[in-house]
């Protein structure tokens, strides 16, 4: 199913209805300030294996991420210490993911690596989803194979098309883009840039 959303005056009802599909444990694919990703309720163990094996991710080997609505639910289900936070709030919302160290209320699934990903895309229509939500939302990129058509990843009604038979619902939030997060790992004693994408990290 594929829903046209906007980055301001949803209805609310349509948003909600989402909100509901992700309760009841459901997978969708949403707009992001990067590219499009698939997401499920970060608390729904079934849900996030389901997103797995779609992405083929073995999450033992592979970090994690999830969306938080605000800063506080980031130090909900992450260790945040005054320095990293000072960092996450000078560069959220934004297209970065910030690898932190887990504490015990995400799921078993979660505490394999120790680690996630946490994001505070600079987009709308899924700041709104996530803060109705209120709680982390899992996260991650389309799969995509580099001899694939770009607009596979880009373009809503093609996404629809290849992908909308392995999820609940498919936003449609206008044309995404083709360039990752900025991925920065503060698990250490000082912000490592792993991973140089859309974001550039402002430190001080």
């Amino acid at each position: 199913m594929l829903v046209k959303l906007y980055q301001k005056n949803n209805n609310p009802q349509t948003l909600q209805e989402i909100v509901d599909i992700l309760n009841d444990g459901g997978l969708i694919i949403y707009p992001t300030d990067t590219v499009y990703a698939i997401g499920c309720h970060g608390l729904k163990e079934r849900a996030i294996e389901r997103i797995c094996k779609i992405k083929d991710i073995d999450p033992r080997k592979n970090n994690l991420s999830i969306i938080c609505s605000n800063l506080s639910m980031v130090s909900e289900y992450a260790k945040v210490d005054n320095e990293t936070f000072k960092l996450l709030k000078r560069n959220l919302p934004g297209p970065f993911t910030f690898i932190l160290n887990t504490n015990h209320r995400l799921p078993k699934i979660f505490k394999n690596r120790k680690e996630v990903g946490v994001r505070m895309p600079d987009n709308t229509i899924i700041c709104e989803i996530a803060t109705l939500l209120d709680a982390p939302f899992m996260t991650t990129s389309l799969p995509h194979d580099e001899s694939d058509d770009i607009e596979y990843i880009t373009t809503p009604e093609l996404i629809d098309e290849k992908f909308g038979d392995q999820v609940d619902l498919v936003i449609d939030g206008g044309i995404g883009g083709v360039e990752l997060s900025t991925i920065v790992n503060c698990t250490g004693d000082e912000p490592e840039i792993v991973r140089q994408g859309a974001g550039w990290l402002e430190e001080r």
